[in-house]
C-alpha cells in the first residue's frame, strides 16, 4: 500500500469514527437513518473488509474512492471535466490536428511509457488554439483511469508560492503538491512578466520531476527557443522528457476565441 492510499485510509477510518459519534444520540429516527448513508454498505466506506482471521480485503469499491479522492485533489472544476477530446475542434488547420493526433497518442500510450524518460507532453504556441484544451482532455482520460492529475494554472500558482516563500514550512508543503504529484499539468507556463524567483520555483519543480521520471503535460505560449533562453535548464529538461509528444501551433488565424 502506498503512502498516498494509507493516508487516505487513516481519513476513512477517522470519518467512521465521528460518524460513530454523531449516532451515539441520535435526534431522530430519519437521522439516524440519514447518518448510516454509506456510499458503500459492504465496507462501510472504510475501502477495506475486515475478515473473521483479522485481516484486512480490498473491497471492491476501494479503486472508485480513490479515483474520486484524486479527482477531488486535482484542483480541477467542473468547467475543466467538460473539456474533452469528442468536443474538440481539430478541423481548424493541419498544425490543430496534428496537436489533436499527438494528444490521442499520449493518451493511448501514457501506461506504456510513464516511467521513461520520455512520458511527457507538451502544447506550444499560438493563443487560443486549443492548448489548454487538448491538454485538460488527456488529463480527465487519466482521472477517469484513477491516475492522480494536479492541475496548476501557472500565473495563480506560482503567485501563491512566493507569497508563502517566507514561510519554509508552508512553502515546501505547497510546492510539494507539484513536485510529487502522479501527473502535474503546468497550464500557461511563464504567461506574463518573468522574475528570478518565478525561475527558480519552476526549476525546482521542473529539476525534481526530471530525476523522478514524473510526467508532465504542459501549455505554453512560448516556443521551445524562448523557453530554454528564459532557462535552459527548464526548457532543456522540459524538451527532453516530452520530446515524443510535442506540438507546436501557430499562427493568428487559429486563435478561436476570435476567429471562431
Amino acid at each position: 500500500m502506498s503512502e498516498e492510499e494509507k493516508e487516505l485510509l487513516k481519513q476513512r477510518v477517522q470519518q467512521i469514527i465521528e460518524k460513530a459519534k454523531k449516532q451515539e444520540k441520535p435526534s431522530s429516527e430519519e437521522e439516524s437513518k440519514s447518518l448510516m448513508n454509506y456510499k458503500c454498505d459492504k465496507c462501510r466506506d472504510m475501502l477495506f473488509i475486515i475478515q473473521p482471521d483479522g485481516t484486512a480485503k480490498e473491497c471492491e469499491c476501494r479503486s472508485l474512492r480513490i479515483a474520486e479522492e484524486k479527482l477531488k485533489a486535482s484542483g480541477v472544476s467542473e468547467e475543466f471535466r467538460k473539456k474533452t477530446f469528442d468536443n474538440f475542434n481539430y478541423e481548424r488547420s493541419v498544425e490543430v490536428m496534428e496537436a489533436f493526433m499527438k494528444a490521442k497518442s499520449y493518451s493511448k500510450n501514457f501506461e506504456k511509457i510513464r516511467v521513461t524518460r520520455k512520458n511527457s507532453v507538451m502544447f506550444i504556441g499560438q493563443v487560443g488554439s486549443g492548448k489548454t484544451h487538448l491538454a485538460i482532455a488527456i488529463s480527465n482520460i487519466l482521472l477517469d483511469k484513477g491516475i492522480g492529475v494536479i492541475y496548476m494554472p501557472y500565473r495563480d500558482s506560482i503567485t501563491n508560492l512566493k507569497q508563502s516563500i517566507t514561510d519554509s514550512e508552508n512553502f515546501q508543503r505547497e510546492i510539494s503538491k507539484y513536485k510529487n504529484a502522479q501527473v502535474l499539468l503546468i497550464d500557461d507556463l511563464f504567461k506574463g512578466a518573468i522574475t528570478k524567483s518565478d525561475i527558480n520555483i519552476m526549476y525546482e519543480i521542473v529539476n525534481y520531476r526530471y530525476f523522478k521520471s514524473l510526467p508532465i503535460i504542459t501549455t505554453s505560449e512560448k516556443t521551445i527557443d524562448d523557453l530554454i533562453e528564459i532557462d535552459e535548464a527548464i526548457g532543456s529538461r522540459l524538451y527532453e522528457m516530452s520530446k515524443n509528444y510535442v506540438a507546436e501551433i501557430a499562427g493568428e488565424k487559429l486563435n478561436y476565441r476570435i476567429y471562431g
